[in-house]
């Protein structure tokens, strides 16, 4: 029988062993943590887990979230979903920006992205001082799919017209399997 796929999603004070509690309660239930990104944000531990197993041992799990929660102490909730997709056709690349920190960066890059059909696999970002002078930098990582059909010249061009604009630093490199 096919497995069925859920969405977890959990959020809590940072303590040791949060990940070992998690993952020992999903083993437990007969679950699987398929694919997972997790990451300390202030003094909060987040995570979001795909994470599959027989039906009866995902619906279990699911209608008991609130009372792991409680145990564990996060705030979790599950969403069901389907088997993940193969790899979207497309040239995969890999942006980077960096700038002093400002808002409005992610919206702007992502803008451009949007506009140009590009799909956003993975994107991550952080603030912290400068070396040296201690300015407050900003840095942007985000792993792409363009489509065939997206001008990779044309896409330049529009993020080199941002990073005038905005005073960026960014790079978009090809990636290369081996």
């Amino acid at each position: 029988m096919a497995p069925e796929y859920i969405v977890l999603t959990a959020i809590g004070a940072d303590r040791v062993g949060i990940v070992d509690d998690l993952s020992g309660a999903l083993l437990t239930a007969g679950c699987n943590i398929e694919e997972s990104k997790m990451a300390i944000l202030g003094g909060e531990f987040a995570v979001i887990m795909l994470v599959s197993g027989p039906a009866a041992a995902v619906q279990s799990l699911s209608r008991s979230l609130a009372d792991l929660g409680g145990k564990l102490h996060l705030r979790i909730d599950a969403k069901p979903t389907r088997e993940p997709r193969p790899p979207a056709a497309g040239r995969p690349y890999l942006l980077e920006a960096v700038s002093l920190d400002t808002p409005g960066i992610v919206h702007s890059v992502t803008a451009i992205l949007r506009e140009a059909n590009v799909n956003i696999e993975d994107l991550e970002t952080d603030s912290g001082a400068a070396p040296w002078t201690g300015a407050p930098m900003f840095r942007l990582k985000a792993h792409l799919i363009v489509e065939p059909s997206v001008s990779i010249a044309r896409l330049r061009e529009r993020l080199m017209g941002l990073e005038q604009e905005h005073d960026l630093d960014i790079t978009l490199t090809p990636v290369f399997e081996g």
